[in-house]
């Protein structure tokens, strides 16, 4: 756009103040006209809109990224029976009572923890299993269901399997404490 001299009607700039050709002074309102057709057009440009699809999708998007972050970050619980396990048997073989030894802990898949017990100065046809499955088992399912040691497993919905072996290694019986059993 080009300011026209009134004097003269030669082309200037349109920030001239002056005419090119005579030197005539330009009337100075077209170009305020247009600074203020330019003015409006850039607050609108400024301003933006609220859009709710690109806020839903940052608010997914962080969402995924958020349990993305903590499944691959934060340990799973398998892992930290392993770790348990590990720990547990710098102390095995551990005496429980005079009949009983804790000979190891293993993390076994799925949430599950197995101790192996061996019973000392028994074997396996002296066992009187009506005894063991009478005061034995609820006695360590009352230990699962109370025992603050135990929080972790029960928080967690930790299988609980408890295999007893006699003094020369032969499986005698075995107990499984499930998350059902303790709730």
């Amino acid at each position: 756009m080009k300011n026209i001299c009134s004097n003269c009607e030669a082309e200037n700039e349109v920030s001239a103040k002056y005419c090119s050709a005579c030197g005539y002074e330009l009337p100075r309102i077209e170009s305020q006209t247009i600074k203020t057709e330019i003015s409006p057009a850039k607050k609108t440009a400024s301003k933006r809109k609220f859009d709710l699809k690109t806020f839903l999708g940052f608010i997914v998007g962080f969402l995924v990224m958020f349990f993305v972050t903590q499944s691959l970050f934060k340990p799973s619980i398998d892992k930290k029976l392993v770790e348990f396990a590990n720990e547990f048997n710098k102390n095995c073989p551990m005496n429980v009572d005079e009949y009983t030894t804790l000979k190891n802990v293993i993390a076994l898949p799925d949430k599950t923890v197995q101790y192996n017990y061996i019973l000392v100065g028994i074997k396996k046809a002296e066992v009187k299993m009506d005894t063991v499955k009478k005061y034995v088992f609820p006695a360590v399912l009352q230990s699962v269901k109370t025992n603050p040691g135990m929080k972790f497993f029960r928080d967690n919905k930790i299988t609980i399997n408890y295999n007893y072996s006699d003094e020369t290694g032969e499986f005698v019986t075995e107990y499984v404490v499930t998350p059902e059993m303790y709730e």
